[in-house]
């Protein structure tokens, strides 16, 4: 990973990872690297993302571990690969998607779905829970900041 001369917070790591991926074109090419694109032109093509804009995204990308800039069969163009540190990303895309399908969509409004190839079922929401199952959030949570006794 490259080191950052300035972090927006450096002993955040939802700064952190704001600053690595928080912007949408980012998360977008992330979203869209999950659903099998590989190529630049298959990226500007589903994204309608200006070429330098997205030069500059997967370079970032690519410097920060996230994909893997890997020649293609003929060895003429890159192909776009997740790397395990880009697969980790997966479950924030999918809570980004469920907060969406409950956030940014009408009543009845139509909208892509996430579905279990094992079961054809949607993917269930996800659950933040702790060793005992219990559901975790706000109220018995709290972040140990860097500092604190």
């Amino acid at each position: 990973m490259t080191d950052r001369a300035q972090w927006t917070d450096p002993h955040c790591p939802v700064a952190r990872t704001t600053d690595i991926v928080g912007d949408r074109w980012s998360l977008l090419i992330v979203r869209d690297a999950f659903d099998g694109t590989r190529r630049f032109s298959q990226f500007q093509r589903n994204l309608g993302i200006a070429k330098n804009i997205l030069t500059d995204r997967l370079r970032g990308l690519v410097e920060q571990g996230i994909l893997e800039a890997r020649s293609n069969e003929q060895g003429t163009r890159n192909e776009y690969v997740l790397t395990d540190r880009g697969m980790d990303l997966f479950t924030v895309i999918v809570s980004l998607r469920q907060w969406g399908e409950r956030h940014a969509f009408s009543d009845g409004e139509p909208h892509s779905t996430l579905v279990d190839d094992s079961t054809g079922d949607p993917v269930p929401m996800l659950r933040l829970v702790n060793a005992q199952n219990i559901e975790l959030d706000t109220a018995n949570t709290h972040v140990h900041k860097i500092g604190q006794d």
